[in-house]
């Protein structure tokens, strides 16, 4: 009988702009692992709060709105999505006003422990779809969310570069804004995991930055 292959879990953390998008899905498509995009939570999480008029300030109005919600997720071919109310977000939630917003929501500690526990069921979530694992990225997932992941990466590359990406990929985003309130943040801050393995992406192709990971995920150290 042939052995059970082992379930992984790969974490990637970085700022905006990074490479940890395209690097997670490539990823998923080569290891067949479950693609988590926590930053598409936080941005469904500020749409939601921002279609009931809420505010960063408003704390009481937020601990109010986030106290009933159904929370659920939803595959889409190897992708987790998140669905609030029964509701899948999409288009909007690249639009200027999550962009400006997301990181103040992010900061707020409620909000990341409304998204604490659901962001960690992922786990379960990929091995019931078959998964052999799961990668997941963000901001604070190989600090916070899976500190004993099996491997975890931390893309950086230099801001010049990043608003570059940004302009490619037809998105207004305050890079060095996000930067500033994600590190800076009391809960949960933007860090590179003590461990994780770092990759500065600047002068890396995507293609690149995808095999460096896989060679590592390929060949882990015994």
């Amino acid at each position: 009988m042939p052995l059970e292959k082992h379930f992984i879990i790969v974490t990637i953390d970085g700022g905006a702009a990074a490479g940890k998008s395209s690097t997670a899905r490539a990823l998923s498509e080569r290891h067949h692992l479950l693609y988590v995009d926590t930053g598409s939570f936080y941005r469904a999480v500020t749409l939601y709060l921002l279609k009931r008029g809420l505010t960063p300030e408003d704390t009481e109005g937020i601990a109010e709105a986030l106290r009933d919600p159904a929370i659920a997720t939803r595959l889409r071919g190897r992708e987790a999505r998140i669905a609030l109310d029964g509701e899948v977000p999409d288009a909007e939630l690249r639009s200027r006003e999550v962009n400006e917003q997301v990181s103040r929501f992010a900061s707020l500690g409620m909000v990341r422990e409304f998204l604490l526990d659901y962001q960690r069921g992922h786990a379960g979530f990929a091995r019931e779809n078959g998964f052999d694992g799961l990668v997941m990225e963000g901001r604070d997932i190989g600090s916070v969310i899976f500190p004993d992941a099996d491997f975890r990466f931390f893309l950086e590359a230099d801001p010049e570069a990043r608003n570059q990406r940004r302009v490619h990929q037809g998105e207004q985003d305050s890079i060095a804004e996000r930067d500033r309130l994600d590190t800076q943040r009391k809960t949960a801050p933007l860090v590179c995991p003590e461990g994780a393995t770092r990759i500065n992406t600047t002068q890396l192709s995507l293609n690149e930055v995808i095999s460096r990971v896989s060679e590592i995920i390929d060949n882990p150290r015994s």
